[in-house]
Parts: C-alpha cells; structure tokens; sequence
C-alpha cells in the first residue's frame, strides 16, 4: 500500500512538474515574441470541445497608462466578425426568412447586378463564399472607416452607392469579370451586403438581431458591434509599429460603414464561448442557438476546398482578421477537438503561422495532461 501511494505521488508530481515546465516555456516565448515583434499587447484562449481551459492576456492594453491586457479587454476582431454573419442567416434559413439560393434582388430595395455577367443572378451563397464577383474597391472601403466614432453613413446607402448603376461610387471595376460562383475574390463589401439582407429579412439592425440570437444565449456581456453601445474606457488603445522604428504608433478607434464585415468587438472571455458553442455544433450550456445540421452546412465549402460560408475550412476551421492596430486569429481542429484565439492590439503583425503552431503544441499539451491523469 505503501508502494502504491509512493507510485501515485510520482505520477502527480511528474504532471505537475510537466505542466510547470511547459506553462514557463510556453509564457516565455510568448513574451519573447512580444518583445522581437515589438506587440503592445496580447491575448490567447486555448479551447476543448469540454471546456475553456486557458484564457490569459499579455503585455499592454494601453502602453503609456501601463493596462495590461487580460482575458476581459475588449478589441475591435477584424474579420473573424464575418462569422457571426453565418450564424444570423443561418438562423433565419431555419427560420424561413432567408434561402441561401435565391436571387438577392428578391430582397434588395436596390437593382444588384455583375455588368459582366448579366444573366447570372447572385446568391446568398455567392456572397458567404466570396465568390459573388463583388470586389473591393480599397479608395472607397477604407474611406469609408470613421475613426473616432461610428460610421454616420449607413450600411445601406453605403451599399446602394457602390453596387447600384445609379449609385454615385458605382462602377464596372467594383465587380470581378467572372460570373457568380465562378472564382473566390475576397469581398469585405460582399459580407457587408449579406449582413445588410440579414437587416432585412429580419426586420432588425444586425447589432440588434446578433445580440438577441448571440451574444446573450452565450453570456458575450461584453460583445457589441458600435462603440455607441459600449464604455469605450474598456476598449483597447490600438497600435501601428514598423521594424527599424522606435516605440509605437498609436491609431485612434474608429467604426466601420460596412460594419458586419469586422465590427465586432469583444473579449477573449466572450469569444471563447462563442468558439466552444461552435466546437459544440451550435450548443452552448445545453441551449442552441443554430441546429447541428445548420453548423454543419455552415463549415461545408461550396465553391472552394478551403473556405466555406464566411468560414475558412481547411485541416483547421474558423477565420483570421486584419485592420489598423489589430491582428487576431480564431481557429479550431476538429481532429484534437482543440480550439485557439489570439487578439493582437498591434497591426502589421506578420509571424502568425509560427504563434498559431505554438499555441496549439502548448495546448495539446495540456489536453494530453488532463487525459493522462484520467486514466
């Protein structure tokens, strides 16, 4: 009996020790690559199908106050927003208020049409594959960002000046000449659009309509689109650096005219709910908020191997996002069942291959630790 208490002390304390050495390795180098890449500061989940099992933040939310960045501040995402795009009409598809295969025009109050190809509608499923032949015209979409403050050019008349013949920013060049479903081009104003249809169809703003089927079921307390609807106290400062320059840029917050294609923000805390409902099949706390049949078609590409519908879907499923002073990443493995988020408060951040392996080597780590002590 002696023996067999000895053998189990060992074990656990090997764990322990294991884990030790991994937490120190693992901070270590995060904040080494803080330090090289010069960051201001950063935040990381590490998410199981079961749990959350690590949620911490590093570095600065604010540089010249000395804010640490913790699991709680609150960042504009980027990009990674054009999910909870996929939700909403995913939603209302169960709901019957959308179809993922019918003419937008069905829906529009404006003539949408590809001068290029005519005769070819455009889909829902266009537009959530980037494949609808909307292009960005970068002049005109980052013009379009309001810093300071929300946009006061609605998403609406944003969109009927650019993609309408009648429309005062509207041309041949806003639209790719491949007909729909024909070639993956990127389109931040084509998410913007099939945000705008979930406006419509819905009958409620999108900020509106995310927070009732969203943010709340998923306790996203501190999750919002505007910064109207938030203590912009809490918001992260944001930061531009260069290499070979000293210190830092800071870039005042500003709000997007186009907002369903980034305007989401939100906490590591927050998101990572978010990300375990989806690891989930749409299940959170035993509540859904889309059914497993819907997640499923959501993550299945249509028109492409690696992006499916506002979901990038390769061996590692979810999506990155980009903007001024920020860098995120959101991802999951359905293989590992293991889930990822990093929120960087500094733009121009080009080391994410590397950071994404390290995080997702320590955290499988620790799930080979926790199913080690199960056995």
């Amino acid at each position: 009996m002696k023996n067999l208490f000895m053998a189990v002390f060992i074990y656990l304390w090997g764990i322990q020790l294991f884990s030790q050495g991994s937490d120190e390795e693992f901070n270590a180098y995060i904040n080494r690559e803080i330090s090289e890449s010069k960051i201001a500061g950063m935040g990381i989940a590490i998410i199981t199908n079961d749990s959350i099992l690590v949620t911490k933040g590093y570095g600065y939310a604010d540089i010249q106050n000395k804010v640490p960045f913790t699991h709680n501040t609150i960042i504009n995402i980027a990009s990674i927003s054009k999910t909870f795009i996929s939700i909403a009409i995913m939603h209302a598809v169960e709901n019957n208020l959308l179809d993922l295969d019918n003419n937008v025009n069905d829906i529009l109050p404006f003539k949408l049409m590809n001068p290029y190809s005519p005769d070819r509608f455009i889909t829902l499923r266009h537009l959530m594959s980037h494949t609808s032949g909307i292009q960005d015209d970068y002049t005109i979409y980052y013009g379009s960002y309001c810093y300071g403050d929300d946009s006061p050019t609605s998403l609406g008349e944003f969109l009927a000046d650019y993609l309408s013949p009648l429309g005062e920013n509207y041309s041949k060049n806003n639209f790719t000449n491949t007909k729909p479903g024909g070639k993956f081009n990127y389109s931040n104003i084509g998410a913007g659009l099939a945000g705008y249809i979930v406006e419509i169809a819905t009958g409620k703003p999108l900020n509106v309509f995310t927070r009732e089927i969203i943010f709340k079921p998923l306790d996203m307390e501190n999750t919002c689109w505007f910064l109207s609807e938030m203590d912009i106290t809490k918001h992260s400062k944001l930061y531009e650096t260069r290499k070979f320059i000293k210190g830092w840029k800071e870039i005042p917050i500003y709000g997007l005219t186009t907002y369903p294609d980034g305007g989401v923000r939100t906490t590591i805390n927050d998101l990572s709910n978010y990300l375990l409902c989806i690891m989930n099949n749409g299940s959170f706390k035993g509540n859904s908020i889309i059914q497993k049949s819907s997640v499923l078609e959501m993550l299945t590409p249509d028109f492409s191997g690696s992006y499916a519908k506002f979901w990038q879907a390769g061996k590692r499923i979810g999506h990155g996002g980009g903007d001024p002073g920020v860098s995120t990443r959101m991802y999951f493995d359905p293989g590992k069942k293991l889930g990822i988020i990093i929120f960087i408060n500094t733009g121009s951040y080009d080391n994410f291959e590397e950071l994404e392996d390290k995080v997702y080597e320590y955290g499988s780590s620790l799930l080979s630790q926790i199913n080690n002590s199960k056995k």
